[in-house]
């Protein structure tokens, strides 16, 4: 009987700290990027502990219907002394206790449930459950319904975010009788306005990129006056960026009856290139009845030590300027094939398992830090179809990629069906796995056909083909990607069994195929191989061990795919370094005037029309643009410079 009484004592004192802390307000679509998201809790009793608890987001709808797709631990958490906590994205006012990301919450129909236990119960993938669940709410923006959730959260409605028409700028908000409504959102404080009120305080500062040796004003703001001396510290830490990069005082002192403090910070300006840093200007801890109105405000410092590299861009390419490293000997065992012998040569020697490296996801990011930097400032990567810089610190960590850059494969990742295929973690250059021309899986993270590049023109790019009615890159650039395109297909459609380069505009559903040859075999033409395309084959070679054999001998692509198809190939027959000159000329079309760059020494432009009749003639040094003033038509222009010669052909509009 004793043990009865224990244990039903046990059970109800069991509930009664299970009933402690409810779901009290949500936020799922926020205004524009979804990057105010939150969810807050509210328990009985101030100042709870949240250890043991854990949030578990589920999916409503589609094939993962039911099953979890984000959780997080509320391990060392502890309610405030209003009983409220708040979980959410940086940008929330006042600044949620634990952050997440930018739109990790989707807007619905999903669910979400708040469980004694772990993240560790709660893997990607769980289906709902009542078992150990605290409370839940199943939420949408819209009328469409979860029901199926239902039973699995315990819960009989759904309430939709934008019942009030309001689009994304009200939240769900538990009332006091346990039931919902929809209103403007309230987090950090009681729904219903009781309780006690913080006195919050702001950071304001110029976030706009900062050079080394400027200074800057940080002030801080509390939203009323201080009623004792208010004294706290504040960090600009962050990653590499510490003390000894900035002199200031990071110290504030509000005296009684004011509510605001200024202080200067100076960007030290050193001799290091330590690359481009991002300071963070973070609260340290504050006194009982303040809190952070906004923090972990970020400024990127640009550093002013930076090295330049002895080639040019590919806007306005060099040539010669950077040596093959290739291996005497590498491509010896394709001398004098044809045809099909020929492209298995070749397959033999980039594939070779024997040889060959195969590297994650994830190593991507750091060889394209060097194979893609920008020859004019080393902190920089080269982001190819937009043809620009952009600085390394901008690769994208989140869900969003404005202003940021990433990983394009060139062979999209749906049409050589690799995606996903190998780890987003980073190795290093001396962890690899054996690979062979079967490995499709290593196509996924193949340098030799992965760039970087802006992140929403990645996304515009997708996976169409190139060329004719395909990818053809951003309006207004010049096309200085198009050859490294071209060489980077050909070199894939070798590389691994199963893809292939093929004429014409096909599906861009199509797995294994990628169009189109007649455009790429031109582009190989138009857009010459450079010292910068030539560098990052270099620089690859020394992670995956194989090579582009189409950047060392561009004129291959024409002896298995092009005009001398079927003709035996010899290395002798490539292009002649010493006797050729390399340039680019574009737009082509143009219309009233075109552009010469890569010579950089004194030439000369001759352009003769279809009938063999000079029409135009201009002495040159460096990139110039010419102004022919000739009727519309097909055009070669023989170009010479140093006892050298080329002719192109140019269309006029």
């Amino acid at each position: 009987m004793l043990k009865k009484l224990f244990f039903c004592l046990l059970m109800a004192s069991t509930s009664i700290v299970q009933s402690q802390v409810l779901i009290n307000e949500f936020d799922s679509d926020t205004p524009s990027t979804d990057d105010k998201e939150f969810i807050e809790l509210k328990s009985e009793a101030p100042n709870f502990s949240l250890n043991g608890y854990v949030l578990v987001f589920f999916n409503g709808t589609g094939s993962l219907a039911d099953t979890s797709y984000f959780s997080i631990s509320l391990n060392g958490l502890t309610t405030d002394v209003n009983g409220l906590i708040l979980i959410g994205n940086n940008l929330v006012s006042p600044v949620p206790e634990r952050v997440f990301g930018v739109s990790s919450i989707q807007n619905g129909p999903d669910g979400v449930g708040l469980y004694l236990g772990s993240t560790a119960d709660f893997p990607m993938g769980t289906t709902a459950t009542t078992t150990n669940l605290i409370d839940a709410l199943v939420h949408s923006n819209a009328v469409a319904q979860a029901t199926n959730l239902f039973p699995l959260l315990g819960v009989s409605t759904q309430i939709n975010e934008n019942v009030n028409s309001q689009g994304t700028s009200q939240s769900i908000q538990r009332k006091t009788d346990g039931t919902w409504e929809v209103k403007a959102p309230t987090p950090g404080a009681n729904n219903d306005g009781s309780g006690f009120i913080f006195n919050g305080i702001t950071i304001t500062a110029n976030t706009a990129h900062k050079n080394e040796g400027d200074t800057f004003p940080i002030t801080f703001t509390t939203q009323t006056n201080v009623t004792s001396d208010l004294s706290f510290s504040f960090t600009l830490n962050n990653g590499s960026f510490n003390t000894a990069d900035f002199t200031g005082t990071t110290s504030v002192f509000i005296p009684t009856g004011s509510n605001t403090f200024s202080t200067t910070i100076t960007l030290v300006d050193d001799i290091v290139d330590e690359g481009d840093e991002v300071l963070k200007i973070k609260f340290g801890d504050l006194p009982l009845g303040y809190n952070r109105r906004n923090d972990n405000v970020e400024i990127r410092v640009v550093d002013n030590d930076f090295s330049t590299s002895p080639y040019g861009t590919p806007l306005n390419p060099t040539f010669g300027n950077v040596t093959s490293t290739v291996p005497i000997g590498y491509y010896a065992s394709i001398e004098g094939l044809s045809g099909a012998a020929l492209k298995q040569g070749l397959q033999d020697i980039i594939a070779n398992p024997a040889v060959v490296r195969a590297h994650t996801y994830g190593d991507i990011t750091d060889i394209l830090k060097v194979a893609d930097q920008n020859p004019l400032n080393s902190n920089q990567v080269w982001l190819m179809y937009v043809e620009t810089p952009r600085a390394k610190l901008d690769f994208q960590t989140s869900s969003s990629s404005i202003g940021s850059w990433n990983r394009e494969h060139i062979y999209p990742q749906s049409r050589g069906g690799f995606a996903n295929a190998t780890e987003d973690t980073p190795d290093g250059i001396n962890v690899w796995l054996p690979t062979s021309a079967d490995d499709i899986a290593a196509g996924h993270s193949d340098a030799h056909h992965l760039r970087a590049e802006d992140g929403p023109e990645n996304s515009s790019r997708s996976n169409k083909d190139y060329g004719l009615t395909g990818y053809n890159g951003p309006s207004g650039t010049q096309g200085s990607w198009k050859g490294d395109v071209a060489r980077s297909v050909f070199y894939m459609a070798v590389r691994y069994n199963g893809l292939e380069v093929v004429n014409g505009d096909i599906p861009d559903t199509t797995v294994g195929q990628l169009g189109d040859l007649a455009s790429l075999l031109s582009w190989n033409q138009s857009d010459a191989r450079d010292d910068f395309e030539m560098n990052r084959n270099n620089y690859i070679y020394t992670w995956q061990m194989n090579r582009n054999p189409f950047i060392d001998y561009p004129n291959l692509a024409d002896y298995i795919w092009g005009i001398h198809a079927g003709e035996q190939w010899f290395s002798s027959l490539s292009t002649n370094e010493n006797s050729t000159i390399y340039f680019v000329v574009y737009p082509n079309p143009a219309k009233d005037s075109f552009t010469v760059s890569g010579l950089n020494s004194d030439a000369v432009l001759e352009l003769y029309n279809s009938l063999g009749m000079k029409v135009f003639k201009q002495n040159f040094i460096g990139q110039t643009t010419m102004n022919p003033n000739v009727s519309t038509g097909v055009y070669l222009a023989k170009i010479t410079s140093n006892g050298k010669s080329e002719v192109r052909k140019i269309v006029i509009q």
